[in-house]
């Protein structure tokens, strides 16, 4: 009509027939599937998320603020370890550190230590024969000893030289220090969360009345919950003593012993500090056989042992000689090749993996006590040159001269 389109109910039919257009602006709404109920549960499922992660989040940033000196790095993985995932990361360092065994080649020069230090003519002459290298051709200066501290007017110094324990892995170097117990005192000293958190008089760091006479400082063993042993320093025992277990025993006079708690060592009235670490490697003179086994978890985790990686070993000689050896791509065993090879009677092995290797002399011909620089045993040591020096999370030792 006159040209007219008339518009239908919505719901007409029209038998057949199309439905005429609705006119622009009365198209009715699409309608949407109801997903009321999906929507809320999603919306609860997020919240539940949120509030489970608020606490590991508040966890996991009091980790990374907690005093005392450690990397990123290291802070990630320990409180990793500690809330649960320390089977996760073991698997994962076996397979990383198995995989990547150190090459058969010369090390790089710049991995090998050098230099003496003037000691002012006040130190002992160097009398310690120098250690035959197992690895062929040797290296110059390898087995040789030097001084890489001393206190001008003090007999006492630190002997050091680098060897390389491993012959089917020649690119392998282990540093080793060396001090006459007769002129240097040991001291062990808690870190602000190794052995058992805050608390401690040093805070972490060598405290500034030893620092005239602070020859060196090098790591301690395991946290204390993997170590397998004990703590004990002046007379609190945070951790428990184990019997058999392999013990840093320091006495009054700041002495070193070294053996199984119980059988070589025990609780006698001048002991002041008991470091205890896994078991003994090093049993009169001999390396301890299994090594390799690791049968009982004597030595951490399964396959630990195995790994090539940085470690650090203890020992006395016949003479009562304290030896420190450090260094990367080393196995249990080799490291205690290393350490018999230093001539070694009784040796344990102390902390391992990057980062947790640490040994550093610092030489008072240079600098003064309040402003002294750590010089590393090896130049790779991953550790700044002034740990120890300020507050650390793990708990060390400190030796000055008498």
């Amino acid at each position: 009509m006159n040209g007219a389109t008339v518009s239908r109910p919505a719901d007409a039919t029209d038998h057949g027939h199309s439905q005429a257009p609705l006119p622009p602006g009365d198209a009715p709404l699409p309608r949407r599937p109801a997903r009321t109920g999906w929507r809320r549960r999603r919306r609860w499922v997020g919240l539940t998320l949120i509030a489970a992660l608020i606490p590991a989040t508040i966890s996991y940033v009091q980790a990374l603020t907690y005093p005392g000196n450690a990397s990123l790095a290291v802070r990630t993985v320990e409180w990793v370890r500690d809330h649960g995932g320390a089977p996760v990361v073991n698997l994962a360092e076996n397979l990383y550190y198995r995989l990547h065994a150190p090459a058969d080649a010369p090390p790089d020069p710049n991995a090998l230590p050098i230099g003496t230090v003037d000691t002012g003519g006040t130190a002992r002459p160097v009398t310690v024969a120098p250690i035959a290298p197992i690895v062929t051709p040797a290296l110059s200066g390898e087995g040789a000893w030097t001084r890489a501290a001393a206190i001008p007017g003090n007999a006492a110094s630190v002997l050091t030289t680098f060897i390389r324990p491993d012959p089917a892995h020649a690119s392998v170097v282990a540093g080793i220090a060396r001090f006459d117990q007769r002129t240097v005192s040991t001291r062990l000293i808690p870190g602000t969360r190794e052995p058992s958190g805050l608390g401690w008089p040093e805070a972490g760091q060598v405290p500034a009345v030893s620092r005239p006479n602070l020859l060196a400082t090098f790591n301690s063993g395991f946290k204390m919950k993997d170590a397998n042993g004990g703590f004990s320093v002046d007379g609190r025992t945070p951790v428990p003593l184990r019997n058999g277990a392999a013990s840093v025993v320091i006495n009054t006079s700041g002495v070193v012993h070294i053996g199984a708690w119980g059988r070589d060592v025990g609780p006698t009235l001048d002991v002041v500090a008991v470091r205890q670490n896994l078991d003994v490697i090093i049993d009169h003179g001999q390396v301890v056989p299994g090594l390799d086994v690791n049968g009982g978890g004597q030595w951490g985790s399964a396959s630990n042992q195995l790994q090539y990686t940085w470690r650090s070993g203890l020992g006395v000689t016949a003479n009562n000689d304290l030896v420190y050896v450090g260094g990367a791509g080393l196995t249990l065993s080799t490291l205690a090749a290393a350490l018999s090879q230093a001539g070694v009677v009784t040796g344990m092995e102390l902390d391992i993996h990057n980062q947790m290797v640490d040994m550093f002399t610092y030489d008072h011909t240079a600098h003064l006590p309040d402003h002294l620089v750590g010089a590393p045993l090896l130049p790779t040591m991953p550790g700044p040159v002034d740990r120890y020096l300020q507050a650390d999370q793990r708990d060390f030792f400190a030796l000055t001269a008498r």
